[in-house]
């Protein structure tokens, strides 16, 4: 399926919401310079098209229990097709996954996870990484700070903004 096109008025939109996506229509209209109704049914356009992909809260995680981010770095044995779906539907599955990509490189995962202690990690690594017969290994990263995260709310750049 072919992405969209975008034009100047519609990334000025998208850089609007991803800073603020509770702007009044009012504002983001104003900011756009776009009339309210029409900077609406261009929101409505990106919503239907995919290109806004969710309207969500960023909750400090340490403030819901979870202070522990933890990068793990996922190499399997075996990387065919069956072997991938299965995986990625066990990482799916599993809540403290915050973010997962299938990379190239020196591992075939990477995970984000959010965590209450390196009690809960070491469980979560018996569960998912250990139990599975076809993870050869797996590397730990521990963040010791955030420097940029998803509360600071950094619009996506675009050809038109780089």
């Amino acid at each position: 399926m072919p992405e969209p096109a975008l034009d100047r008025l519609d990334l000025a939109l998208l850089r609007l919401v991803q800073r603020d996506n509770q702007l009044p229509a009012r504002m983001l209209a104003e900011k756009a310079g776009l009339s309210e109704s029409a900077a609406l049914r261009r929101l409505r356009r990106l919503r239907r098209e995919g290109v806004i992909a969710a309207d969500v809260s960023v909750v400090r995680p340490a403030a819901v229990g979870l202070p522990l981010t933890v990068v793990a770095l996922v190499s399997l044995e075996r990387e065919g097709a069956a072997e991938l779906d299965a995986f990625a539907r066990r990482v799916r599955a599993c809540p403290q996954v915050r973010h997962c990509w299938y990379v190239t490189g020196e591992a075939d995962w990477v995970l984000v996870l959010r965590l209450a202690s390196m009690e809960a990690y070491e469980a979560l690594t018996r569960a998912l990484f250990l139990a599975d017969s076809n993870v050869r290994g797996f590397r730990t990263l521990v963040a010791m700070r955030e420097v940029v995260g998803e509360a600071d709310a950094r619009p996506l750049e675009t050809q038109e903004g780089a």
